[in-house]
């Protein structure tokens, strides 16, 4: 199920004296089963161009179809379109509000209509995904549950209706290193086991370069990039001057380049640093 966008353009409170361009002339083309990765810097357009992606708002001008689906066409099954397109807020556990996991994790399901051995089997399937003990959790209030495990049943609650594709708005924002390790975890296991299209965003390049299939770069609201991780961070230097923070081993090979060491600022882990210096340290060239 590919989702296109085709010169989409957004606008806050157009016509008012608040007028403000998210979104100017986007294009782009999610393909099935693709990880994504959408950065940028807090304004950039992330947040805006997720939110377009099932619908929850329509583009001022411009188009995007899901599965042949044009969003904005009137007639068009948006709710359908929500079904197969599950979208995760920054905070989601703000949002949890039933008595126990498992009725909160089972509320999408029910809206559907499904009978209870169907929810039950969506609920179990949902928890295990996010690694959560049904056994041991399913039963107790979600007020009970850590910061991290309450983020897991957030997401549960979006696994449950089984989206054909993902997306997650910053997911990692507010947890602690242990806790960000473990969710993006989570979510590259269920990328590798489901086979789901997966769109992440994230101000961190840091936290998704090692795990996604593809980076989409925003900044003021327009898609300045968009590649495989090795060839966006080819251009670190830009990166870093639109104030993105590169990971820290591409900002070690920027300042060698600032040396005059002659190496591609394109490793963003210590295994690909190595494989590029190699040659150099071989040939006999120092490093210092």
């Amino acid at each position: 199920m590919s989702i296109v966008i085709e010169h989409l353009n957004y606008v806050y409170m157009q016509g008012g004296p608040y007028e403000t361009r998210a979104l100017d002339d986007v294009s782009l083309t999610i393909h099935d089963g693709e990880f994504i990765g959408l950065i940028g810097h807090t304004g950039s357009g992330k947040s805006t161009l997720v939110q377009h992606l099932n619908g929850l708002i329509l583009p001022t001008s411009g188009k995007i179809t899901v599965d042949g689906m044009d969003l904005a066409e009137k007639g068009t099954d948006r709710r359908a379109i929500r079904r197969r397109v599950g979208l995760v807020f920054q905070y989601p556990e703000n949002q949890l509000f039933e008595e126990t996991v498992a009725k909160d994790i089972a509320f999408g399901p029910k809206n559907l209509g499904l009978g209870e051995e169907e929810i039950d089997r969506r609920v179990r399937t949902a928890m295990r995904r996010v690694a959560l003990d049904y056994d041991k959790l399913a039963q107790r209030s979600v007020f009970e549950l850590s910061g991290g495990q309450m983020r897991r049943v957030a997401i549960a609650g979006v696994l449950a209706m089984e989206p054909q594709t993902l997306v997650l708005d910053e997911p990692c924002a507010g947890l602690d290193p242990r806790g960000r390790e473990e969710i993006l975890g989570l979510i590259s296991d269920l990328h590798r086991e489901s086979g789901a299209t997966i769109v992440m965003v994230s101000h961190s390049m840091e936290e998704i370069a090692s795990n996604v299939d593809r980076l989409i770069v925003m900044e003021k609201g327009t898609a300045v990039m968009t590649d495989a991780p090795s060839e966006v961070f080819s251009h670190a230097a830009e990166l870093v001057s639109m104030g993105l923070n590169v990971p820290c081993m591409t900002q070690v090979l920027l300042r060698l380049q600032q040396l005059g060491v002659n190496v591609p600022a394109s490793a963003y882990t210590v295994e690909q640093a190595a494989d590029l210096l190699e040659p150099l340290l071989k040939g006999g060239a120092q490093i210092c």
